[in-house]
């Protein structure tokens, strides 16, 4: 019986050669990232008018990369330090830079600091604080039956690969609706009802990728609420703040208000965006404990991972942003930076919003893109409108209708807003 159900499994499983080295030629091809396929695309098109709405990095009116002018002072600084030198960070980070990210996003009052309840590590940019805590919450999160994370549906597409990656399988929670254009809070309240006791729910701490939808302060507090009765833990990401709304404290608002709450939570933070430092991949995890004892275990863990992973974190990026976050001159110049950044973004919604309701008059109602928050913008065009826009129009956005309002500026508005006014009217 035995041989014949060798026999079978022979049949049915393809053989293995075991007599040559590896190879890897059983391994399957992965896709391209839809991201980058999308700016790979753009980039061969040569038509003129083309537009690129896909990429969430910050361009200028004319449509280049803009390096802050405190991040030039800054860069200039180290240039000059003698002092400076090449050798190994701690593991969790250069402390100076670390502590000052946390101040950031938790408030320089914060209770979880003044009473050594935070841990903070520094990470390879946000995707890395994702990764970090996901890798934590696997080992040593007490989860309630498997080990899931509530995402939003829709959410940044790599939370999905992050969290399968660790063991911990994505369960989507509704956020978005497609009818509205807007947050679909009685549905986020009845999943957060639903879920079994002391469940992971990530949330956008603000301007939440993709729809620019984000909760009102009033809405963040009932989440809150929530949170507590069910024992639930919050996995804050947070990549832009400042470059929400071009106020910092105001983009922090949910992730204090959680802390001086009491939820249970961690932080993930970038400064991709609001020090447009996309390519120095400087991020933080921020994990709130309840006393500093469990601070301490934390760490010590946390230290553990870090150096299996990466052993210490990169130098330059970090220094940039210590320097500018406690140089109280360099910060003050900061915050301008940012406030040019979001003000101009904000200023392509307004214009975007009087060509389709006033010059186009393009049929629905367009006040979304005005209440929408942040670089991304749902525009609810459908998957077939989305590939149209790109096959006959040029203009290069995601399939699920989500723009960068950062690749608009006054040479190419006019054209995006007459594109998208034939897609809605069908004579595109």
């Amino acid at each position: 019986m035995a041989t014949r159900i060798k026999r079978l499994v022979g049949h049915i499983a393809p053989s293995i050669d075991m007599s040559t080295a590896e190879l890897w030629q059983e391994v399957p091809l992965a896709p391209p990232d839809s991201i980058f396929k999308l700016t790979a695309a753009y980039k061969a098109d040569p038509y003129p008018k083309k537009v690129n709405l896909g990429v969430g990095a910050y361009r200028d009116d004319n449509s280049k990369p803009w390096v802050l002018p405190v991040v030039k002072k800054a860069t200039e600084k180290l240039l000059h330090n003698e002092a400076l030198d090449h050798e190994y960070l701690p593991i969790l980070g250069l402390p100076e830079y670390t502590a000052a990210a946390a101040k950031l996003i938790l408030g320089s009052d914060s209770p979880a600091i003044s009473e050594n309840r935070t841990v903070s590590a520094q990470t390879i940019s946000g995707t890395g604080a994702n990764h970090l805590g996901a890798l934590f919450l696997t080992k040593f999160y007490r989860f309630n039956g498997a080990k899931k994370v509530y995402l939003s549906n829709p959410t940044w597409a790599n939370h999905h690969a992050i969290f399968r990656n660790v063991g911990i399988e994505p369960v989507d929670y509704p956020y978005y609706n497609p009818e509205t254009i807007s947050l679909n809070l009685v549905g986020l309240i009845g999943s957060l009802q639903e879920a079994p006791a002391r469940s992971v729910f990530l949330l956008h701490a603000c301007a939440h990728n993709p729809t620019g939808v984000d909760p009102t302060q009033e809405e963040w507090d009932t989440i809150a609420n929530v949170m507590l009765e069910k024992n639930h833990y919050a996995f804050f990401d947070c990549a832009y703040q400042g470059f929400a709304s071009g106020d910092l404290d105001k983009d922090a608002w949910a992730v204090r208000h959680f802390v001086q709450k009491g939820v249970p939570l961690l932080v993930c933070q970038s400064f991709a965006k609001n020090a447009g430092l996309y390519g120095e991949r400087v991020g933080g995890l921020h994990i709130v404990s309840p006393d500093k004892d469990a601070a301490d275990r934390v760490r010590s863990q946390l230290s553990v991972l870090q150096r299996s992973e990466i052993s210490n974190p990169p130098s330059h990026g970090a220094r940039l942003v210590e320097m500018i976050l406690n140089d109280p001159e360099m910060f003050a110049e900061w915050k301008q930076d940012i406030e040019t950044m979001s003000g101009r973004i904000i200023s392509m919604r307004k214009e975007l919003h009087r060509l389709l309701t006033q010059v186009y008059k393009t049929p629905g109602n367009w006040d979304h893109i005005l209440n929408q928050i942040g670089m991304f913008s749902f525009t609810g065009l459908n998957p077939e409108q989305s590939k149209a826009m790109i096959e006959r129009a040029h203009v290069y956005m995601t399939g699920n209708g989500r723009i960068s309002m950062a690749g608009l500026n006054s040479h190419n508005i006019e054209y995006f807003a007459e594109s998208l006014d034939k897609v809605v009217r069908g004579t595109l």
